[in-house]
């Protein structure tokens, strides 16, 4: 519960409890400074030698020497935090197991906020076009007009446009770029709700009316929005914001990828006059401080963001979208470990605000609430305009002849060389990054593998090296064993895109190839540019991976080949059906977007799978029914519930010793009904130098299991060492 109690204010040297963002599980006393604070007020306070941030939470519990009470040392000059945020993060923090100073981080991830407000100088495209023109003042210039909505200082400009600050200096000389004094942190432009949209199909403006009557009763509820690749979901829920802008209301729009960003910043400044606010890794830290101020403020309408935009100071949230809300990026697994898509349903039934949940393929666990009436449902039939669904072919690869290290059938080359002829585009999706996922020595069979982790090392053509998935650690390609030192003999085994790439510019040696992967690491305005170059026919084959599954339209694609269909069923993920059909789906839906019609062509070795039987018949109702059946007769997700439990540490023995420990001290889950399962090792054992030992926690789906694992989990007295992480239904089982 939250400690606000019956009183808000507390006058000068009252005792106040105070929640730091600092990793100290309790509520430290200070005495309300010369003024007074208000309950949510954000403050810096002394902690030791230094000032840290912190929240006033409510009355000081006392029961030591008052006078050795420290004072608030400021309260900070921004909206003080609501009763319904500090209601949620308690809530959060209580279903995942997560300190409350950790879930203060999270809410304040911010530059600044103690900062005095201030002027400062920032830069915006001049009324003159420069006499002699440079590469450097042209990316200078081009990162002004991306950049509209944005208020970049000098360094951030220079830094944009990889440039030096004199090419700034010379462009504000010749008046090219304007340099403006401003206040640090100003209101966002103003968005028009009542500004035209697209005209809707029949089958949206019915989809956007239902949605629209949700938001206008301004209560809680939630909503899956579900529609095939290409149908306008997009559209049809910009109504629900239209909606709610009109009522004065904050909306948050939730999105999987950074690469989607860009795309979609363009549609909602079509459709509401003006940019929205944005919230993920790729704004700058000045924006990242206005962005988070200004909402707090209500000077911000609309925020598109990714996951952690979930925990900005809204003032008046009405609305939240969360777009593909299937896709795994929304669940975090560090630090505080949470899914963006239930703690978004959280957050709205706390503030009385609406959900939408958008995807042509959702999560099971989202089907079953729209299955139970839990959550409403709007169905959009058919794709929007003349594009018609795509044909899903299988290919065999059993009967297929297939050359030695190749991974295009003679099949998928025809259907690919015939759309080339016409001038159309395909797509090769394979679900696997890099150039090869093993490299093997011929002479005495060693793989490769991450000094730190129990992972092999990826092979990476692009950066010349080898690249460890888990923790990041790379090292060069060797030319001898590791192992045997014998020279010449290491091999690169089974595909990367990488190499998926390599074989087709041999296969089709006069088209234009580009690769979108998320290894790429491009800019999110040069990823922008490859897209759009690629849509306007640049590129004759598209290489990806699961980044080109999100939301991208490419017109002239017409082929979509999966290379690998049987990769995502492999292994004992109790989620790998729902997953690889997601995901095949998805890719498949890139195809005949536009006029013309696309085909999806699935090379598998198992084409009888029930799962490649669901994807190929797009009998999709069946494939969520039988997938249900399963789980529930299991008792796990959506129908039962899981906690996962990693020990972790430097020392094996030591992390085997604490596993035990908890393995043998269940009397309190068995009370529950709780079984547990373990301990085993991870399926990666070792991750960035520490040991992994995993637990698996199961109980009934209406059993509160977050009190007794909290009191398992504290039971135990691990070494310093040792870490104990706790994943209240886990997506991942790693």
């Amino acid at each position: 519960m939250t400690r606000t109690g019956e009183k808000s204010y507390f006058e000068a040297g009252t005792l106040v409890a105070v929640l730091t963002a600092e990793p100290i599980n309790r509520f430290l006393d200070y005495k309300a400074p010369e003024g007074g604070v208000f309950v949510g007020s954000f403050v810096q306070v002394p902690l030791g030698p230094r000032k840290v941030l912190g929240v006033v939470w409510g009355a000081g519990v006392g029961g030591f020497d008052l006078s050795k009470a420290r004072p608030v040392s400021q309260v900070l000059d921004v909206a003080p935090m609501r009763e319904e945020m500090m209601v949620f993060l308690q809530k959060v923090a209580d279903y995942t197991l997560t300190p409350m100073s950790a879930m203060l981080r999270l809410a304040t991830r911010a530059p600044g906020l103690g900062d005095p407000i201030s002027m400062r100088k920032v830069y915006a495209l001049g009324d003159v076009e420069p006499d002699r023109i440079t590469d450097a003042r042209t990316r200078v210039l081009n990162v002004l007009r991306e950049n509209k909505a944005s208020r970049l200082t000098k360094k951030e400009l220079a830094d944009l446009a990889g440039v030096t600050a004199s090419v700034v200096d010379g462009l504000v000389k010749l008046k090219a770029v304007a340099e403006v004094e401003t206040p640090r942190d100003t209101a966002y432009p103003k968005l028009d709700p009542m500004m035209a949209g697209l005209e809707l199909s029949e089958s949206q403006k019915t989809g956007g009316d239902a949605l629209r009557a949700s938001i206008a009763e301004q209560t809680y509820s939630t909503t899956l929005l579900k529609g095939v690749t290409g149908s306008g979901k997009t559209e049809v829920y910009m109504e629900a914001v239209a909606e709610c802008l009109a009522q004065g209301r904050q909306a948050l729009v939730l999105l999987p990828e950074i690469a989607l960003t860009v795309e979609f910043l363009d549609r909602v400044e079509k459709r509401f006059g003006a940019r929205p606010a944005e919230w993920h890794s790729g704004v700058t830290m000045t924006e990242r401080r206005r962005c988070w101020r200004m909402i707090g403020d209500g000077k911000a309408q609309l925020v598109v963001g990714a996951r952690s935009a979930l925990f900005l100071p809204y003032q008046n949230l009405g609305l939240i979208i969360v777009d593909e809300e299937h896709d795994t990026s929304y669940k975090q697994e560090e630090g505080v470990f949470y899914s963006a898509r239930d703690m978004a349903v959280m957050r709205a039934s706390i503030v009385g605000a609406s959900v939408v949940l958008a995807s042509a393929t959702p999560s099971l666990e989202t089907w079953a609430n729209a299955d139970a009436g839990k959550y409403k449902r709007v169905d959009l039939e058919g794709r929007f305009g003349t594009a018609e669904l795509p044909d899903m072919e299988p290919i065999d690869l059993r009967m297929e002849e297939m050359e030695t290290q190749s991974w295009i059938s003679p099949a998928l080359h025809g259907e690919v060389q015939s759309r080339l002829d016409k001038g159309e585009q395909s797509l090769l999706f394979l679900n696997r990054r890099g150039y090869a996922p093993v490299t093997v020595c011929r002479a005495c069979g060693h793989q490769v593998g991450c000094d730190d982790c129990d992972a092999r090392m990826v092979e990476h053509k692009y950066h010349g090296q080898l690249i460890c998935h888990q923790c990041g650690e790379t090292k060069p390609v060797p030319t001898k064993c590791p192992n045997c030192d014998v020279e010449g003999r290491m091999a690169a085994v089974g595909p990367g895109v990488e190499r998926l790439a390599e074989e087709a510019e041999v296969r089709f040696p006069d088209a234009k190839i580009e690769v979108l992967s998320s290894d790429m690491a491009l800019s999110a305005r040069a990823l922008k540019e490859r897209i759009h170059s690629i849509a306007a026919g640049e590129a004759d084959i598209i290489i990806g991976t699961q980044m080109v599954a999100k939301g991208h339209n490419f017109p002239l694609l017409t082929c979509v080949g999966v290379i690998d269909a049987d990769l995502g069923l492999q292994g004992g993920d109790l989620r790998a059906a729902e997953r690889t059909f997601q995901l095949i789906r998805q890719v498949a839906g890139r195809a005949g977007r536009a006029e013309k019609r696309g085909v999806a062509f699935i090379q598998t070795h198992q084409p009888d799978h029930p799962v490649i039987q669901a994807i190929m018949k797009g009998e999709e109702e069946e494939f969520w029914r039988a997938e249900a059946a399963q789980r529930r007769e299991a008792g796990v997700p959506p129908y039962g519930r899981l906690a996962g439990i990693v020990i972790s540490g430097p020392d094996l023995k030591a992390v085997y010793d604490v596993a035990t420990a908890l393995s043998r001290n269940i009397e309190g889950l068995r009370q529950i009904g709780a079984d547990v399962f373990g301990p085993a090792p991870a399926p990666i054992a070792r991750v960035r130098g520490n040991h992994r030992v995993r637990l698996l926690v199961k109980a009934a789906k209406t059993t509160h299991i977050q009190p007794t694992l909290e009191r398992w989990r504290n039971s135990i007295k691990a070494p310093n060492n040792v870490r104990i992480s706790i994943d209240i239904d886990p997506q991942s089982f790693y």
